[in-house]
């Protein structure tokens, strides 16, 4: 196999891990119904399903991107796998609420590993082609989309014709292919020297998945509840220590001056309110489809069709142009922009609407905005930082788009909710909460267009020139 083939090949395999970390999220939503019965969830606790995977995931990111600096990022892709794989076989042989909620959060943690390091791979393999990089980095990004579509799909169709526990053995030969093909085609990657900030990794995972758990918790038990701010204060406060001693310690976690890096920080803002605007759309796209359009699940799947095919279509074949042509900053801004534009006529949705007047036109034009922004923001972000810390910095645009997920979601299920949309039949009210919340995620991808077009510089500077702080440029 050509160098060139081989190269393709790997980004094949990267692009399946982004794809199977996302479709792990969406994956389990039709099954939920039969899993309570099955294992006795109560209502309150059937939501932790989806959350412990993402609580395990956005809590350890950080740490996964680190340890892919640290020991090789072939190695921790390759455990990452393996871990993944254990975590979705206890999740399918579960046969209580316990054991479901601890292989769950194991699978996260598969998940934490291999994401980051995908990305630090990805940029070994294809780093010093800018043009390259910007068409591999694309056809990462339309993995995800296609993973939480196949997801809503796969789910409704093993959850009809086979049995809930199959949603997670479907992720063991996958996992078995990646683990086999990993030495094959992914490039070694040095292991470095140097010590594990172990009192870091634990305070930023306790503050991540401690404020992603308050704020996906405040919607069931209320936001001035004081169990919501009293994790939310043990949040800061776990946060704040981590940034004591990233500061104190010779070889940080996080070195703090990362985000002096042009652009880093700018890029990670647009990738946290793309997240926040983007997640509720698509959650409560499909609510609407099943509770007022009185879609079933393998529909309302096949509705979300056409959008992820432009999402994938606008990543693959139009980003890439326009990046290269008006460079990442316009096209961050513009995306954003439309992306807002879209949920703003989303949020007309009628009681009596259809599917093709009130859902289709609307979806397009977001998804579109969804596929011109997340790029430029996501290579910006990654591309800004030095070479030795592209685990890091994937580990930390990785974070942004969760954090910015979680949190996005767990406001506009308040907003919904205050609006109407926890009033079950009655349709006007149902319409009424979902537009809320579309009005809201247009609000969040309407600000992150404004705060990308102050705060990211035009040009930034090619891969090539930010690789060595030596090289000086005019």
């Amino acid at each position: 196999m050509s160098h060139g083939t081989k190269r393709w090949w790997a980004l094949g395999l990267i692009a399946l891990a982004q794809f199977m970390v996302i479709m792990d999220t969406s994956i389990i939503g039709v099954a939920l119904p039969r899993m309570q019965t099955d294992l006795g969830f109560s209502p309150e606790n059937l939501s932790w399903v989806f959350n412990a995977y993402v609580v395990a995931f956005g809590g350890l990111l950080l740490l996964g991107g680190r340890l892919s600096d640290l020991f090789g990022a072939r190695r921790m892709f390759t455990a990452g796998w393996l871990i993944l794989l254990v975590g979705s076989a206890a999740a399918g042989l579960a046969d209580n609420v316990a054991v479901e909620l601890a292989a769950r959060a194991v699978q996260g943690t598969g998940a934490a590993l291999i994401a980051p390091s995908a990305l630090t791979l990805l940029m070994m393999l294809f780093g010093a082609e800018p043009r390259e990089l910007t068409r591999a980095l694309a056809l990462y990004g339309a993995a995800a989309p296609a993973g939480g579509t196949a997801g809503v799909f796969l789910g409704g169709v093993i959850t009809e014709y086979v049995s809930w526990p199959w949603v997670f053995y479907i992720n063991i030969p996958i996992a078995l292919l990646a683990v086999l093909a990993t030495p094959a085609l992914m490039p070694a990657g040095d292991a470095r020297r140097g010590s594990l900030d172990v009192a870091g990794a634990l305070t930023v995972t306790a503050g991540l998945g401690a404020a992603v758990y308050a704020i996906v918790r405040a919607p069931e038990v209320g936001w001035t509840s004081a169990q919501t701010w009293l994790v939310l204060a043990g949040a800061v406060a776990a946060l704040v220590a981590f940034v004591a001693i990233q500061a104190a310690r010779r070889e940080p976690l996080m070195r703090l001056s990362i985000f002096r890096a042009p652009n880093l920080a700018a890029a990670n803002v647009a990738q946290l309110l793309l997240g926040a605007a983007w997640i509720p759309m698509w959650f409560y796209l499909n609510l609407y489809l099943q509770q007022v359009l009185g879609y079933s699940a393998f529909p309302s799947g096949a509705a979300l069709l056409p959008m992820t095919v432009l999402i994938m279509v606008g990543m693959i074949a139009v980003a890439p142009r326009a990046i290269n042509r008006f460079g990442p900053k316009p096209m961050a801004v513009t995306g954003l922009a439309v992306l807002a534009a879209g949920l703003g006529w989303l949020a007309l949705i009628r009681p009596d609407g259809t599917f093709v007047a009130d859902v289709l036109p609307a979806s397009l034009v977001a998804a579109l905005g969804m596929s011109l922004a997340f790029i430029p923001s996501l290579g910006t972000a990654i591309s800004s930082a030095r070479p030795e810390e592209g685990g890091l910095a994937s580990g930390i645009v990785n974070t942004s788009y969760q954090v910015g997920s979680a949190l996005g979601l767990a406001a506009m299920t308040a907003v919904a909710a205050s609006y109407g949309a926890d009033q079950l039949g009655d349709l006007p009210a149902l319409t009424d909460g979902y537009s809320a919340a579309f009005i809201g995620a247009g609000v969040i991808a309407a600000a992150g267009a404004v705060i990308a077009a102050i705060t990211l510089r035009t040009r930034a500077p090619q891969p090539e020139t930010t690789a060595t702080e030596t090289v000086r440029v005019g």
